[in-house]
């Protein structure tokens, strides 16, 4: 064997990039004008992000901790490629989301994201089945095989006898439950959540964790939260304090 073949057999492989990354990102707000300022340009602004940088990989579950108005929801934001930064880069799956149109987003959002709201976010007049399927409709998958999807997600959620159920009549774990699978309708890289059990009563927050915790086998998971059972259970916890990341370990 020679030594270069040898050499190249015993070096590590190279490390893969991010699934998510953000490098000295700055986001800031203008307060709302009012009889103190002559226009908004003169009101105040607020700097909700002063400098954030972080990565998350593949595989990981990361929770975004901190206080009311520490910018965990801006973060989400920007992570999730709903908003854009004033300044720095957000990276996701290897795409720079400042050099996107909003048309560009809204596309990556469909293929790469799923995104979990706090407050389910379903259409009252769809079943929990066509709710799930939904966001299959942009990709042109035939109704068959969005139905047999949304099913296969449903029943991976225990939630194959609720099927034609409409939110209405289903309970709030229920609905979480429907969001869930119909954030990983399109088998995204990356899901990100917004406080997924601030709704909840502790025993339902925890059965909807552990299908949050279970699909950070091959994506990133970043979920944003107050609560101290999801915190405990993350892998890394990223913490900020008034728009900066004060700890993330």
């Amino acid at each position: 064997m020679s030594e270069s073949v040898s050499e190249s057999r015993l070096s590590p492989p190279p490390e893969a990039s991010p699934a998510l990354s953000c490098k000295n990102v700055v986001r800031e707000y203008r307060r709302g004008s009012n009889s103190l300022f002559a226009s908004s340009a003169d009101a105040p602004t607020v700097r909700a992000l002063d400098g954030v940088s972080l990565a998350i990989s593949t595989g990981e579950f990361v929770a975004i901790a901190g206080p009311s108005g520490s910018g965990k929801s801006t973060l989400l934001h920007l992570l999730s490629a709903l908003d854009t930064p004033d300044s720095g880069d957000v990276s996701v799956a290897g795409t720079d989301v400042r050099s996107l149109s909003s048309r560009g987003r809204t596309r990556l959002r469909r293929t790469t994201i799923g995104i979990v709201f706090q407050h389910f976010h379903l259409l009252p007049s769809l079943s929990a089945r066509s709710n799930v399927a939904l966001p299959l409709v942009e990709h042109g998958v035939s109704k068959r095989a969005r139905h047999e999807r949304a099913d296969e997600l449903l029943s991976q959620v225990e939630l194959a006898d609720r099927a034609d159920h409409t939110p209405g009549e289903l309970s709030g774990g229920e609905q979480q439950r429907v969001a869930i699978a119909r954030a990983l309708v399109s088998d995204p890289a990356v899901l990100v959540a917004d406080e997924p059990t601030g709704e909840l009563d502790t025993e339902t927050g925890h059965r909807v964790l552990d299908y949050v915790e279970q699909t950070a086998a091959n994506r990133a998971v970043v979920v944003a939260t107050h609560d101290e059972h999801v915190i405990e259970r993350a892998d890394r916890v990223i913490r900020l304090r008034d728009g900066i990341v004060v700890s993330d370990g």
